[in-house]
C-alpha cells in the first residue's frame, strides 16, 4: 500500500542571511533561498568566473604537465572509464577536451560490469597493455584500483587517475592522482563528479599550454572548454552529487548551453526520444529522462554505445544511438519492475516480522546490473538502508547498497570487513551508495552483521522518514508563471533539493495509470489542480478510496503538444480523515 510506510513531513527553517533590503528576488524565491543557506546574491551567481580555480586540487599540476608531454610529443592516450553516466560522459569530455588541446590520439576503454567489474582491475589494465598506450587517464574510478595501477606501470606506462571516489588506507602508485577526495587535497569543494575533476584538469592543461606557446605554434588560439559544460552538467547531475556553489555553476552553465542548442547531438537526440524539448530542458530532466538511457546501456551491456551517442558528430549519427538506447531502457524497465515486485514481496514478508532494520536481499534470478534501482526502490518504499545482491559470471555474489541520510554505507560495510576479515571480498562507494562482493556462503552471515549495525546505529528505532516542505503554497502562487519561475530559478539537486510545498487538498478523482502511478483530481477552496504521485503501486494493488489528502509536492508544468498545464508532483500524501469544521 502506498501508506505501508508513513512519513512526516518536517517544513524547513530559514537559515540563510539574504539582506532584507534585497528586492531582486521574488518573495517566494526568497523563502526558499533562506531556507537552502543562501546568505547573498553571490551564491546565487552562476557566472564561471566563480568557479574554484584548479591549482587547489592537489597533484593537478603534475597530471597537467604529463598531459602536456602527451600533447607535445604525440602520446598514444587511453582513457578507462566507468559504466555509468558520470562515467560515460568523463570519458567524452576527456576525449573532446584532449583532441581539442592538440592531442593526437585518444581512445578509450570501459569494463563491461559483468565480464570485468568495476574500476581498473588487474584484466582490464591487461586489455588496456594490448593497446600500447604511453598514458592510461582513469575517470570517474581508480582510487581504489591498487593492482591495476601497479601492472600498468610495472609495463612501463603513465598513469594518472581521475576519481572523486573516497580514497582508502592505500593510494594506488599513480603518476598523479587528482582527487578532491583523497588525504591532502584542499580544493575547496569535495562535492566535484568524476566528470567535474576531468574538466578542472583540462583547465589546468589548456593554462600549461597557453603558457608554453603550444596555441600559437599550433592552432592559433586556445579552445574555449566551454564547450564542454553541457556533458559536464549531465555527469554532475546523473551522479547525484551535492550541489553546492561551485556544481550549481557547473550545472547552470551547461544548462545554459543546451537551452541555445549549442551542445552535443546526442544530448539533443536523448532528449528528442523521449519527446522533450531541448530548449525547456531543467536539471530534473538531465536527471530522469537523459541519465536512464545512458545508463541502461551500462546496466543490461555496454556503455560504449551511450559515450558512441555523446561523441556523435552528426544529428543522424546521434539519433540513431539515442534510439537504440532508448529501447534497451524500456527493457532495462521491464527487467527492474520484475525485480521490483519480487523484492517487495519478500521485504513484506520481512516487515510482518519486524526484521526491515537494514534489508539484504538476493535472487539467483536478479540481473546484476539492475540490483542498484532495486535497491532505490526498496529504500524509497520502506526508508531503511538496502543491499540488493545478484549472481555474477565468476559465483559470486556482487551487491548493490543504498543508504539513508544518516548512515554513511561506505563506511558501514567497511566496519564490518574489517571485524571479519574475509567475509567481505571487496567494496567501494561513498556515503549514500556502495558495492561489494561476497562468497555466496557468507551471505547469510553478512546479512546478519549489517542488521545488527544498521539497528545499533539507530539505537534500534526506524530510521528517520522524513519529506522536506518549504511550507504551504500561497493560493495565488498556482500558476503556471510561478511554476515556469520555480524551474528556472536554480539548477535544483542533491543537497539543493527543488522547492516542495504541502497543503491539503479535496480529492475529486482518481485513477491509476501505468499499473504504478496514481492521477488525481484536487481542489482548493478556489482552483481545480491535476496532480500525479509516481510509484505509487505494485502492479495489480488496489487504491483505497481518497477524499481529502495532506500531500508534499512540487509545483510543475507539463509540456503535451505544445501545451503547457500546471500539474502537482504528489512525492507523499497522507490521507486526512478528520474533517470536521472543513
Amino acid at each position: 500500500m502506498p501508506y505501508a510506510v508513513s512519513k512526516s513531513i518536517v517544513r524547513r527553517e530559514a537559515v540563510g542571511r539574504l539582506p532584507k533590503s534585497d528586492r531582486a528576488l521574488h518573495p517566494l524565491l526568497r523563502r526558499i533561498f533562506l531556507q537552502r543557506d543562501i546568505n547573498g546574491l553571490e551564491d546565487l551567481d552562476h557566472s564561471l568566473a566563480g568557479l574554484y580555480p584548479p591549482h587547489n586540487l592537489k597533484d593537478i599540476d603534475k597530471a597537467a604537465a604529463l598531459l602536456c608531454c602527451a600533447v607535445e610529443q604525440g602520446w598514444r592516450v587511453l582513457i578507462v572509464g566507468d559504466y555509468d553516466t558520470d562515467g560515460a560522459t568523463a570519458s567524452a569530455v576527456a576525449i573532446l577536451g584532449l583532441k581539442s588541446l592538440g592531442a593526437t590520439s585518444v581512445e578509450y576503454l570501459v569494463p563491461n560490469r559483468f565480464d570485468y567489474g568495476y574500476g581498473l582491475s588487474v584484466e582490464i589494465a591487461k586489455v588496456a597493455l594490448t593497446k600500447e598506450p604511453d598514458l592510461v587517464i582513469t575517470v570517474d574510478n581508480g582510487i581504489s584500483s591498487l593492482a591495476g595501477v601497479q601492472c600498468l606501470r610495472e609495463a612501463g606506462v603513465e598513469v594518472i587517475v581521475t576519481d572523486h571516489h573516497l580514497a582508502g588506507v592505500e593510494l594506488p602508485a599513480a603518476s598523479a592522482i587528482v582527487n578532491p577526495n583523497q588525504p591532502g587535497c584542499e580544493f575547496p569543494s569535495k562535492m566535484l563528479a568524476g566528470v567535474g575533476v576531468m574538466f578542472y584538469l583540462l583547465l589546468a592543461l589548456r593554462s600549461l599550454l597557453r603558457a608554453k606557446g603550444w596555441f600559437e605554434r599550433n592552432q592559433g588560439k586556445a579552445p574555449n572548454l566551454a564547450h564542454l559544460l553541457d556533458l559536464v552538467a549531465l555527469g554532475t547531475v546523473a551522479d547525484v552529487v551535492p550541489l553546492d556553489h561551485n556544481n550549481r555553476i557547473l550545472v547552470a552553465q551547461g544548462i545554459a548551453r543546451i537551452h541555445k542548442g549549442a551542445c552535443r547531438p546526442g544530448i539533443k537526440a536523448l532528449l528528442a526520444v523521449a519527446g522533450k524539448d531541448y530548449r525547456n530542458v531543467s536539471s530534473s530532466d538531465l536527471g530522469f529522462v537523459v541519465a536512464p538511457r545512458l545508463n541502461a546501456a551500462g546496466r543490461l551491456d555496454d556503455i560504449s554505445m551511450g559515450i558512441e551517442c555523446l561523441l556523435a558528430d552528426t544529428e543522424n549519427d546521434a539519433k540513431e544511438y539515442a534510439e537504440i538506447l532508448h529501447e534497451i531502457n524500456v527493457e532495462r524497465r521491464r527487467i527492474e519492475q520484475k525485480m521490483q515486485h519480487q523484492a517487495v514481496e519478500v521485504v513484506d514478508k520481512l516487515e510482518a516480522s519486524k526484521e526491515t532494520a537494514g534489508i539484504c536481499l538476493h535472487h539467483t534470478d536478479w540481473h546484476q546490473g539492475i540490483t542498484g534501482l532495486v535497491a532505490s526502490r526498496v529504500r524509497e518504499r520502506y526508508h531503511q538502508p538496502a543491499i540488493v545482491f545478484a549472481n555474477n559470471s565468476e559465483g559470486k555474489l556482487t551487491g548493490s547498497a543504498r543508504s539513508v541520510p544518516g548512515l554513511h554505507i561506505r563506511d558501514l560495510i567497511e566496519a564490518i570487513a574489517t571485524g571479519q576479515p574475509g567475509l567481505v571480498e571487496k567494496f567501494g562507494g561513498h556515503a549514500m551508495a556502495a558495492g561489494l562482493t561476497l562468497d555466496p556462503g557468507n551471505l547469510e552471515p553478512f546479512s546478519r552483521l549489517f542488521h545488527a549495525a544498521v539497528s545499533d546505529h539507530f539505537l534500534g528505532q526506524p530510521a528517520g522518514n522524513f519529506v522536506y516542505s518549504d511550507g504551504p503554497l500561497e493560493p495565488e502562487f498556482f500558476t503556471r508563471e510561478i511554476a515556469e519561475l520555480l524551474r528556472n530559478a536554480a539548477p535544483w539537486g542533491q543537497q539543493f533539493s527543488a522547492p516542495v510545498f504541502d497543503n491539503e487538498f479535496r480529492v475529486i478523482s482518481q485513477k491509476v495509470v501505468g499499473e504504478q502511478h496514481l492521477k488525481l483530481r484536487l481542489a482548493t477552496p478556489d482552483r481545480v489542480l491535476e496532480g500525479i504521485a509516481f510509484r505509487q503501486l505494485q502492479p495489480g494493488e488496489e487504491m483505497p478510496k481518497l477524499e481529502r489528502i495532506h500531500a508534499a509536492f512540487q509545483l510543475d508544468l507539463n509540456e503535451f503538444r505544445g501545451a503547457k498545464t500546471l500539474q502537482l508532483i504528489i512525492e507523499y500524501m497522507e490521507p486526512v480523515t478528520n474533517t470536521v469544521g472543513r
